[in-house]
């Protein structure tokens, strides 16, 4: 399949689900309970009248139907502005730049440590099956697997903050703070990781290649590193692609309880406020991260083994 041609059709495809995700929330929006133009109004401490509500109205759009409504948001979103915050009246586009920059710090370290830890412990757990360690390995991966983010996050609260005082309970996006957030982040995707990898070096070293290298008298480490873990690379970044869902999930409750500043709080607390434009634009940015994520791991799929969509192109 043509490199180029595929990039179109999934950024097409791209463009159409960013559509239906915003034009949902937008409908969504629009039946929900309560009146935009009053809140406002309300946290800008003018006073209510049934004139001001309508001209505030008739000033929002929010007189025109839906589809009108929808359609200059969405011209005001592709130029780049996403309207003011009924809250604060900041614009959202600088609160949505602020708080993505702390979630991509948070997400990117916490996928960063549990890679390192995940990829070696993988491979040792695969290698030493039935052993001690593996069994042990087994074990913590499967009670982080079993944990919630939440619990997670108390027990960590509670053991590093409230016991032994080593770290702040709140966040407050300082790097002290950012440790325990990582840490409730990684610990699941720590635990995810290491079992795919297990499963995949195990599926490997029982290839024919694994026992040739062997008679040839190739180093044992030459073996795993250079041939096994390359051609465990597709199962390992599945996982990782697959994590971005479980890391914005997951952003919305540990940054709500740690109070770090990133879209998981700000999504909570807009939601809390019924900030209209602040969530809408947060379910955009979401939805554009989470496609982009799968179109960069389809993209690292032709890169390590070309097959893979060439197979796909003959089946379709």
């Amino acid at each position: 399949m043509n490199v180029k041609r595929y990039i179109g059709r999934r950024l097409f495809q791209l463009f159409l689900i960013l559509i239906g995700v915003t034009f949902l929330v937008f409908l969504l929006m629009y039946v929900s309970p309560g009146d935009p133009a009053q809140r406002k109004l309300t946290a800008g401490g003018v006073a209510i009248t049934e004139e001001v509500l309508e001209q505030a109205r008739e000033d929002m759009g929010l007189d025109r139907p839906l589809l009108l409504q929808y359609g200059s948001w969405l011209g005001k979103v592709v130029r780049g502005d996403f309207g003011e915050s009924l809250h604060d009246g900041l614009p959202v586009a600088e609160k949505l730049a602020k708080s993505l920059k702390n979630t991509l710090l948070l997400s990117l370290v916490s996928l960063l440590a549990a890679l390192l830890l995940s990829v070696p412990l993988g491979m040792y757990s695969a290698v030493r099956r039935d052993g001690v360690a593996d069994k042990l390995i087994s074990f913590l991966t499967f009670l982080g697997n079993s944990l919630p983010n939440f619990l997670i996050a108390v027990l960590l609260m509670y053991f590093l903050c409230l016991k032994t005082k080593f770290f702040p309970i709140l966040a407050n996006g300082s790097a002290k703070g950012l440790f325990l957030p990582v840490l409730t982040l990684a610990i699941p995707l720590f635990s995810q990781f290491t079992r795919q990898v297990r499963a995949a070096v195990l599926e490997q070293l029982h290839k024919p290649y694994v026992a040739g290298a062997r008679s040839r008298g190739v180093k044992e480490s030459t073996v795993l590193v250079r041939n096994v873990l390359r051609n465990s690379l597709i199962s390992i970044i599945t996982v990782v692609g697959m994590a971005g869902g479980t890391l914005m999930a997951g952003s919305v409750v540990v940054e709500s309880i740690f109070l770090w500043p990133g879209i998981g709080k700000l999504m909570m607390d807009a939601i809390t406020a019924k900030d209209y434009p602040v969530v809408q634009g947060l379910v955009l940015v979401m939805a554009l991260l989470f496609v982009t994520v799968n179109l960069v791991t389809d993209l690292l799929y032709h890169k390590l083994d070309p097959r893979i969509w060439d197979q796909g192109e003959e089946t379709s």
